[in-house]
C-alpha cells in the first residue's frame, strides 16, 4: 500500500466516500423485531436523554419537563460567556474531552446514517443535540491558541447531590494554551468542529465557522504537545494523545479533502491495533474512517484496512484473534463502570464498517479466515438487544423502555425532586435525604443507558452503585446510529447495498 497522493483521482474517490456517508442505506426496508423490542421507541428515547443533560438556557421545545436553566453564569469568573453545552453524566461538571467526543460522534451518526434518522423523522432531533455541543465549544474555542477545557471544581461537585438548578458550588474554570497544553483535548474539539461543519454544510457561515475552528486547533494540537491531566482523575486520558491527531486529521481530511491531511496520516500520524474504541480511545474510529482509501501511516508501515479488520477480530469470539471478554449471557465486558459505553461504540463501528464492506466488496480478514459484513451486523444486533432486554435478567438497560427498566440511575437532576428557584440545599443532608433512600427518582431520566451489569451479568438497580448505574452522554451518542438502523433496516440489519 501506499501513502495518498494528489490526483483528481483521490478528490473523486474522497467525493464518493463522503457521498457514502449519506447515502448509506438508501433501499432500506421495514423494521423486522424478531427480538419483540420497539427500536424506533428506543432510538426517540436515546435522543431524548441528551437534552436531559443540557446546561444552560434551555429551549421552550426541551422535552424533559423536570429540568430547567441551569449554570446561567458559567464564564463569568473570567468575563466569558461559556454557558451551554452538556453535563456529561450524573454529576454538575462539564468536562471537555467528553463533551467534545460526544459532538464527534453524533456529528458521525447524522452522516453515516442520515437515510435512516430522516425515516424515522429524528435527524433534526439529532442535528440540534450537534448544535447544543457545538455552539459551546464554539465559546471554548473563542481565542486562538487557548480553549476551555472544563467547567466547575469535580471535588467541590461532588460534596453536594444536588440538581444543576440549584447548586451553588462555584463554577471553577479550566484553560489549556501554550503554557499549558492538552492536545486530547484540543484534537478532539478540532474533530468534532471538522465532523459537525459536514453535517450543518447547508448553513455555510455556521459550517465554515467551524471548520474554521477546527483548523487552528488541529494547529495548535500539533505545535504544542502534552497531556492535560487537569479532569484526572475523572477523565484521566491513559491513552495519550496520538488517536486524537489521528482522528482529528481524519475528520478534516474528509472534510476538507486538502493534501496537508493527508501528509499528516500517511507520514506522520500514529496508528495502533486496539480492542477499543471510547472517548479515551479513538485509533478504531480513524482505522474505520480510512480503511477504503489507499493509505498507510508512519510511511507505509501501517495500513488502516488491516488495522480496522484487527478491531474486529480483536472483538467477535468466535475468530483467533479474540481478546474481548464477553459475559455469560452475551455482552462485551471490558471493565466496570459505564461498560455499556463499549457496547454502544463497538456496535456503532461494526454497523458502519460493515456497511463499507458491503459497500466494496469486501469482508474482514482474521489471519486467513473472512468475516462476512453479515457477522458483524448479526454481532452489533445482538449487543443492542442485550442492552433493550435479551439478557438472563430479561431487563432494559434503558431507563423508561423494556421490561424492569432502571429506576434509580446515578444522576442528581434525575434523583431530586424539582425544587423552587433560588432553594437553599444543605450539602451536608443532600445525599442522605436524596442519593441514600432505595426508591425510585421522582424524575424518569427518559432514554439514558446506565452503564449496565457486572462481567457474570449481575446488576443492582441502586443509585450509589455508581459503576453499574450512572449513564453518560457518549454511551447513548453512540447508540443513536445502530437503533436507527435497526428500526428502519430491521433486526437483521439487513444490507442496503
Amino acid at each position: 500500500m501506499r501513502a495518498l497522493s494528489h490526483g483528481s483521482s483521490m478528490r473523486a474517490h474522497v467525493a464518493l466516500a463522503l457521498a457514502a456517508l449519506v447515502l448509506a442505506g438508501d433501499a432500506l426496508h421495514p423494521a423486522l423485531a424478531a427480538a419483540g423490542f420497539d427500536y424506533k421507541d428506543a432510538l426517540t428515547k436515546t435522543i431524548i436523554f441528551l437534552e436531559a443533560q443540557r446546561s444552560g438556557k434551555l429551549p421552550p421545545n426541551n422535552r424533559v419537563k423536570w429540568r430547567g436553566d441551569s449554570a446561567l453564569d458559567d464564564g463569568k469568573l473570567a468575563n466569558v460567556d461559556l454557558t451551554g453545552g452538556y453535563y456529561d453524566a450524573g454529576d454538575n461538571v462539564k468536562y471537555g474531552l467528553p463533551l467534545a467526543f460526544t459532538v464527534t460522534t453524533l456529528a458521525w451518526t447524522a452522516l453515516a446514517f442520515k437515510p435512516e434518522l430522516e425515516s424515522t423523522k429524528e435527524l433534526e432531533h439529532v442535528h440540534e443535540a450537534i448544535r447544543w455541543g457545538t455552539d459551546y465549544l464554539i465559546k471554548c474555542a473563542a481565542r486562538k491558541n487557548k480553549l476551555w477545557v472544563q467547567v466547575g471544581d469535580p471535588n467541590l461537585d461532588h460534596q453536594c447531590w444536588v440538581r444543576p438548578e440549584n447548586m451553588k458550588a462555584p463554577r471553577t474554570l479550566y484553560e489549556i494554551d501554550e503554557k499549558t497544553p492538552g492536545t486530547e483535548i484540543a484534537a478532539e474539539t478540532a474533530a468534532s468542529f471538522a465532523a459537525s461543519s459536514m453535517v450543518f454544510r447547508n448553513d455555510k457561515k455556521y459550517s465554515r465557522a467551524l471548520l474554521n475552528k477546527a483548523k487552528l486547533l488541529f494547529l495548535f494540537a500539533k505545535a504544542h504537545q502534552g497531556s492535560y491531566d487537569g479532569e484526572c482523575p475523572f477523565y484521566c486520558s491513559y491513552s495519550g494523545y496520538n488517536d486524537e491527531l489521528l482522528w482529528a486529521a481524519t475528520w478534516l481530511y474528509l472534510a476538507t479533502k486538502r493534501q496537508v491531511y493527508a501528509d499528516f496520516i500517511a507520514h506522520e500520524a500514529i496508528s495502533s491495533s486496539v480492542a477499543e474504541f471510547s472517548w479515551d480511545l479513538k485509533f478504531p474510529g480513524a482505522q474505520v474512517l480510512l480503511a477504503e482509501f489507499n493509505m498507510t501511516s508512519g510511511g507505509g508501515a501501517q495500513n488502516f484496512k488491516v488495522q480496522a479488520d484487527n478491531f474486529v477480530c480483536a472483538v467477535l469470539p468466535d475468530t483467533a484473534f479474540h481478546q474481548v471478554f464477553i459475559t455469560p449471557g452475551g455482552v462485551i465486558h471490558l471493565r466496570d463502570g459505564a461498560n455499556t459505553q463499549y457496547v454502544t461504540s463497538t456496535s456503532f463501528l461494526f454497523v458502519v464498517y460493515s456497511d463499507l464492506l458491503l459497500r466494496t466488496g469486501q469482508s474482514v480478514m482474521c489471519g486467513n479466515q473472512p468475516v462476512a459484513p453479515a457477522r458483524l451486523r448479526e454481532f452489533a444486533r445482538q449487543q443492542m438487544d442485550y442492552l433493550l432486554g435479551a439478557n438472563p435478567r430479561h431487563s432494559s438497560y434503558v431507563v423508561g423502555f423494556g421490561a424492569n427498566s432502571p429506576t434509580q440511575p446515578h444522576h442528581r437532576g434525575a434523583s431530586t425532586p424539582v425544587l423552587a428557584p433560588g432553594t437553599d440545599v444543605n450539602c451536608g443532608l443532600s445525599f442522605g435525604e436524596w442519593m441514600a433512600p432505595d426508591k425510585p427518582n421522582p424524575n424518569e431520566l427518559t432514554g439514558a443507558i446506565v452503564g449496565g451489569p457486572d462481567k457474570n451479568d449481575g446488576f443492582v438497580d441502586k443509585r450509589g452503585n455508581s459503576s453499574y448505574t450512572e449513564p453518560c452522554t457518549y454511551i447513548n451518542s453512540l447508540a443513536i446510529g445502530p437503533l436507527a438502523a435497526l428500526a428502519v433496516r430491521g433486526a437483521q440489519l439487513v444490507a442496503t447495498h
